[in-house]
């Protein structure tokens, strides 16, 4: 039998739950490195205890291949569906390609299915045809980030949603207290500039950059060597994996580390099965500092011992980030933090990638969603002006060099008078900022105990409007928000306190 951890363990527990309430198909989020695929195994091995016939399916010939190697040192024996390795069919687990079982279907008597990477349902035809087809069987999907729109869509051919509950296993932060993954610290060196470079949306139904006007932005000469001269001032020697926006961008920085002395590989789709292993075991035995590409190792590489990635990609897709970063958030003997050089400015864009993750299945709604507008206001984390190490929100001195930058006054100088600058002109309003504020509010007033009310007065307090439209989603509350709520105390204790004296003297 599998082992689990207390969480995952837990987990399963709450997809039982939710099973048993009549929900047919539920999402379990669990992050990358936090071991969904051996969660996935206790629900398979449950299953057979049961009786049940299990279908595992997932969406690439690498992801089919890792998960029955995985199975077979577990000692779960399993069939293949997938082209021309299929193999086993009467086993009582079948590990599946979604192409080969939207081509030849699944056996008839498959009790339960569970889908890895699920987050790619939403934008898929092929799944969705499948559970539409399917829909009495009881659907587990698995993803470290189900934030796609429309996951949580209501179909007419389901009778319902396409996931109808989300379970956390556990957050990013979580698992790193517990020690099952590692921090990170940030340096952002560089943001190239992406004027004209147009948006539009993927297959999964994410908004990001279009392609070929990114890597006409980012595939310069002068942007790929600053690639490598940070990475020799900030990461020298240490284990590497770059994201790139294309094979030509990534084939061209590791030319740039291979001018510099440094060993270093690409990888992309276009190599053979052996080849692709032979260069992944030269990064695993260390004969590649540096491993380059663009996707190919977005999804379903572990590599522990990577302690660095360079984002030189930039992305507006939080899929795309949370998928990248976690390459390097895996424990290693020796690495105690992960070192990320974004060089893409989606940092500053999107947050860090341990932040609190917008744990909701979004409806497909416009303008309601929860992901729908998923970038985050890019004032929150802040390069080091001296260093570029990229500072949390609230944090004033850089914990890499202790750099200080002199605090701006709130106050103007202006001819003949001086003029206060109002709160929304430091800070523009966004939809973004004032559902971010409402989430950290909704957590102070549960970790105090406070009102509905109580959220509603200080939203008020800070915007000048009453709360409409939030989304009740709590957020980690930051420091200057809490900074800002005992400044507003006092500011009422010192007004109550004048209006007593004022009282007294009457």
């Amino acid at each position: 039998m599998t082992t689990l951890r207390p969480y995952q363990s837990a987990a399963l527990e709450q997809l039982r739950s939710a099973l048993a309430r009549g929900h047919r198909r539920v999402m379990l989020y669990s992050p990358t490195g936090s071991g969904k695929t051996e969660t996935a195994f206790g629900m398979i091995q449950a299953a057979i205890a049961k009786g049940k016939r299990v279908a595992f399916i997932a969406n690439r010939k690498e992801l089919v291949h890792q998960a029955s190697r995985r199975l077979t040192r577990s000692g779960i024996a399993h069939g293949i569906l997938q082209a021309d390795n299929t193999r086993s069919l009467d086993a009582r687990v079948l590990v599946c390609s979604i192409d080969t079982v939207h081509l030849r279907g699944l056996p008839d008597d498959i009790g339960i299915i569970i889908i890895d990477e699920a987050h790619a349902v939403a934008g898929s035809k092929k799944y969705r045809e499948l559970m539409f087809k399917r829909n009495r069987v009881p659907v587990i999907g698995l993803s470290a980030t189900p934030f796609s729109p429309g996951l949580g869509k209501h179909y007419d051919e389901l009778r319902g949603a396409l996931f109808q509950e989300l379970v956390t296993a556990a957050t990013i932060r979580e698992l790193i207290d517990l020690g099952y993954l590692v921090d990170c610290d940030v340096f952002a060196p560089a943001e190239p500039d992406l004027t004209g470079v147009r948006t539009q949306r993927g297959m999964g139904g994410e908004l990001d950059y279009n392609e070929r006007q990114l890597a006409e932005a980012v595939d310069k000469p002068a942007l790929v060597g600053n690639i490598v001269s940070h990475w020799m001032k900030h990461a020298a020697g240490k284990p590497t994996v770059v994201f790139a926006t294309n094979i030509a961008h990534s084939q061209h920085i590791v030319t740039e580390f291979e001018r510099a002395g440094v060993t270093a590989a690409h990888i992309d789709y276009h190599h053979s099965d052996e080849e692709r292993a032979a260069i992944l075991d030269g990064f695993n035995q260390g004969r590649y500092t540096v491993l380059s590409n663009s996707a190919l190792l977005a999804e379903g590489w572990d590599a522990p011992h990577a302690e660095v990635m360079i984002l030189a990609r930039p992305t507006k897709s939080l899929i795309r980030f949370i998928q990248m970063a976690g390459r390097v958030l895996r424990p290693h003997p020796g690495k105690e933090r992960a070192l990320i050089l974004d060089h893409s400015g989606t940092v500053l864009r999107l947050g860090f990638p341990t932040d609190d993750l917008p744990l909701e299945l979004d409806d497909g709604k416009a303008n309601t969603s929860s992901t729908r507008k998923q970038e985050r206001k890019a004032s929150e984390p802040k390069p080091c002006p001296s260093c570029k190490f990229v500072r949390p929100a609230g944090v004033h001195v850089c914990p890499s060099c202790g750099f200080a930058p002199a605090r701006r006054s709130d106050v103007e100088v202006a001819e003949g008078e001086l003029r206060k600058l109002d709160r929304k002109t430091k800070k523009p309003a966004t939809p973004d900022r004032k559902q971010h504020v409402y989430s950290q509010l909704l957590q102070v007033a549960r970790n105090k105990g406070y009102s509905s009310g109580w959220v509603a007065h200080k939203y008020r307090a800070m915007f000048d409007v009453w709360p409409r439209g939030m989304r009740e989603v709590t957020a980690a509350p930051s420091a200057e928000l809490l900074s800002w709520l005992k400044s507003e105390q006092i500011r009422f204790a010192k007004a109550r306190e004048k209006q007593q004296e004022g009282r007294a003297h009457g």
